[in-house]
């Protein structure tokens, strides 16, 4: 697997340790452990995995400078978000996924259209009609 992709999955995992995934077969465990498995399972399947390792590195280094070192320890942030990537993109968290719910489509029962049915107009006849 690709060591930026390991990385992310690394951090995101740290970041919920306690939510219960569920994997191939119904094998379910903690969050936390979900990177390791996906190293063996992919040790197994392809052989090495020291892509996969370097990836779980770089999110743990990543993980410890941005939120464990200053959190738990107190130390200073050393990794922050450039300025103009807050300017670009929005810092609001949505509830529920992405973005707003969709518009629904459905009439007002006082502009339905004979119970039900839609008004396509009045069409157009295809075919010989006179039978000539």
């Amino acid at each position: 697997m690709d060591p930026l992709i390991m990385s992310v999955i690394y951090v995101w995992c740290q970041l919920n340790q306690d939510v219960i995934m569920q994997f191939w077969f119904g094998m379910q465990f903690k969050a936390m452990y979900f990177p390791w498995v996906l190293t063996v399972l992919n040790m197994v399947l392809r052989g090495g995995g020291l892509t996969d390792l370097l990836g779980i590195f770089a999110g743990h280094v990543y993980f410890f400078l941005m939120f464990k070192y200053p959190q738990d320890f107190g130390g200073r942030s050393f990794l922050s978000t450039p300025q103009f990537l807050y300017k670009l993109l929005p810092s609001r968290r949505t509830i529920g996924g992405f973005g707003q719910a969709p518009i629904s489509r459905r009439q007002d029962p006082a502009n339905d259209n004979g119970g039900g049915r839609h008004d396509w107009g009045q069409g157009n006849i295809l075919g010989n009609v006179h039978g000539n």
